[in-house]
């Protein structure tokens, strides 16, 4: 089976990619993740808050103790200097020399400017691409949706005129509606996009009433929402689609590039299965299409998006009334005691 395929103008092997995660900061798993059969990997976010964060953590430490004696002017040699994204740049350089599929660099920024600053420098560090991680938490009540959709439409286009390579955007499922913004950013250029991000939530203890932040793995429904956009999306924009969140197995690759995704990203299936899952799901992949006696990827790719669907309410609420009106069915697979 051929399962090449295109994706940010990128050949690509096959149509799994490994997510950005703390997996691939270490190199001997990057190799492996290789060796399994990954066809690109996106290495882990470029986030300016915290870069930020430790720039501050760091002059907190250097002047802790600036007026404790009248003699001492400073505990530290005076050409410590802030590192800004360098350290950054130095593993995604290493990383990218440790493998040779290709590797893309995520990035999180504040400022437009930084957003520019820091595209062009991983671009310089041999990035075959660019995901730009819009990450937008709400925290204040007087900032409009619309405000917040242009300041991203902004930034793409000032990244899209600073890099030479190609650019995705990874969004949350979270605007009014996504299918506008789909449209508003593709008409800017963007190549892919990457549906959807996987914000971490809050949680709480009851035994010690505090706030905590657990590991927030992707479950195995939650593939439904970045397939059901696919469908939605497939044939009417230009850029390409790769399907994130709740991608464990290689029936769900299938069903996204059913639906009409290039390309899929996977992490927490790593984590649960470790890197020979990539293996398996390329395996598994290979043998549906043998059966379907389809030779290559492009031959049911988008078969069942809206545009080819037959059924023409598919994609639409009716899912939701047909479920009301055939509600009592449930208790036929879930009995009340």
């Amino acid at each position: 089976m051929n399962l090449t395929i295109k994706y940010l103008g990128l050949e690509l092997k096959n149509p799994i990619i490994v997510g950005a995660s703390n997996l691939v900061t270490d190199i001997s798993i990057l190799k492996k993740l290789e060796e399994a059969g990954a066809a690109a990997i996106v290495y882990k976010s470029l986030f300016e808050e915290q870069i930020n964060l430790e720039n501050l953590e760091m002059i907190q430490d250097m002047t802790a103790y600036d007026d404790r004696n009248a003699e001492m002017t400073s505990l530290f040699p005076h050409d410590i200097y802030e590192a800004g994204p360098d350290e950054f740049l130095i593993h995604f350089e290493e990383a990218k020399k440790a493998i040779t599929i290709p590797l893309i660099a995520s990035l999180n920024a504040v400022f437009d400017d930084t957003w520019y600053e820091y595209a062009k420098k991983l671009e310089e560090v041999g990035a075959d691409a660019l995901e730009l991680n819009f990450y937008n938490n709400p925290r204040e009540f007087d900032i409009e949706g619309r405000a917040i959709i242009n300041e991203e439409l902004d930034v793409i286009r000032g990244v899209k005129e600073s890099v030479k390579i190609p650019v995705s955007v990874k969004l949350s499922p979270f605007y009014t509606n996504p299918l506008y913004v789909f449209n508003e950013m593709d008409r800017r250029g963007v190549d892919s996009f990457v549906l959807f991000n996987k914000l971490f939530q809050p949680d709480i203890n009851i035994e010690t009433e505090s706030m905590h932040f657990p590991y927030n793995l992707s479950s195995e429904a939650d593939y439904r929402l970045p397939l059901r956009y696919a469908g939605l999306i497939y044939g009417n924009v230009n850029a390409d689609v790769c399907a994130n969140t709740g991608i464990f197995t290689g029936a769900d690759v299938i069903k996204m590039i059913l639906a009409g995704a290039s390309a899929v990203q996977v992490v927490s299936t790593i984590y649960k299965h470790g890197p020979q899952q990539i293996t398996k799901m390329l395996e598994d992949i290979e043998i549906w299409m043998a059966n379907k006696q389809y030779e290559n990827i492009n031959d049911f790719k988008g078969n069942l998006s809206k545009k080819n669907v037959k059924d023409p309410y598919a994609y639409r609420r009716t899912q939701y009334v047909d479920i009301l009106m055939k509600s009592s069915k449930i208790f036929e697979k879930y009995p009340l005691i």
